[in-house]
């Protein structure tokens, strides 16, 4: 089957697949792992040895939207990204492992990358 026979979110759920094979957090280095929709966005710092989320954030929570209110998608995911390094540090978490959840580098994934790691996280 060629990768024009697959929808877009098809061919996602198997570049998600293929990470997911290699990337495993750890309690000294969870896994970072993000998702994107067209208007939103969430991040959650998550040990899998455990199946516990240390750390999560959105951007449709009511604390949130009042903050982000009318900026861009990339500036609300930037936000985000230093948010949730602050909240890592809080939980004595400084590296992690990124788990982009099959979306490519690109764009708001970058932006809350770059962020995030401005913000004091490793990886």
């Amino acid at each position: 089957m060629s990768n024009k026979a697959l929808s877009k979110h098809d061919i996602r759920r198997k570049k998600k697949a293929r990470i997911r094979k290699k990337i495993n957090g750890t309690p000294e280095r969870p896994r970072l792992v993000i998702y994107r929709s067209n208007k939103h966005f969430s991040a959650q710092i998550i040990d899998d040895t455990t199946h516990k989320v240390l750390v999560a954030i959105d951007s449709f929570s009511k604390e949130m939207v009042k903050e982000l209110g009318k900026m861009s998608k990339t500036d609300k995911s930037q936000v985000l990204g230093k948010r949730i390094a602050e909240l890592a540090k809080g939980k004595d978490i400084t590296s992690v492992v990124f788990d982009r959840n099959g979306f490519i580098y690109h764009g708001r994934i970058k932006a809350f990358a770059d962020a995030s790691r401005e913000g004091g996280l490793i990886f």
